[in-house]
């Protein structure tokens, strides 16, 4: 297969996959949170524990911006820093109680868009959007 021709479609499929993810999430987010911070609380929900340099890369904000943020989600309530007991240097952040509270409800919407979106789809079809999603998780969206 041409690498050239496969890289287009993989920039097709990204963009694809940024429209659907808005589509998905779209007035999602609870209204006493800014979309930095939701988008924060997401990353959270789905790697945690995490570092502070690890939300600050992920998310492409400046590590002083998403200590601030994150000083702000846990004066909400929504996450927690605890210190690692092999080494009481690093924290580690995760969601409060309340913040997995907010986040399963979130993701139970997005949830129900999603189905709502592949409802027509055939059991066939749907063992080939499970099967393409493991192998573009495995071959190309795994971690380092």
């Amino acid at each position: 297969m041409d690498n050239e021709a496969l890289f287009h479609k993989f920039v097709t499929f990204t963009t694809a996959v940024h429209e659907v993810t808005h589509e998905l999430t779209k007035d999602i987010k609870p209204d006493d949170i800014t979309p930095v911070q939701y988008s924060i609380l997401e990353y959270i929900a789905v790697s945690q524990p995490v570092t502070l340099s690890q939300i600050s890369d992920c998310k492409h904000i400046s590590m002083p911006n998403t200590s601030r943020e994150l000083k702000k989600l846990t004066e909400k309530n929504l996450c927690e820093k605890f210190n690692v007991a092999e080494d009481r240097r690093k924290q580690l952040i995760r969601l409060s109680e309340a913040g997995q509270t907010m986040m399963d409800g979130t993701f139970q919407r997005i949830g129900r868009r999603f189905l709502e979106r592949i409802k027509d789809a055939s059991s066939e079809e749907l063992e080939d959007i499970q099967r393409a999603l493991d192998v573009l998780q495995s071959k190309v969206f795994y971690g380092e």
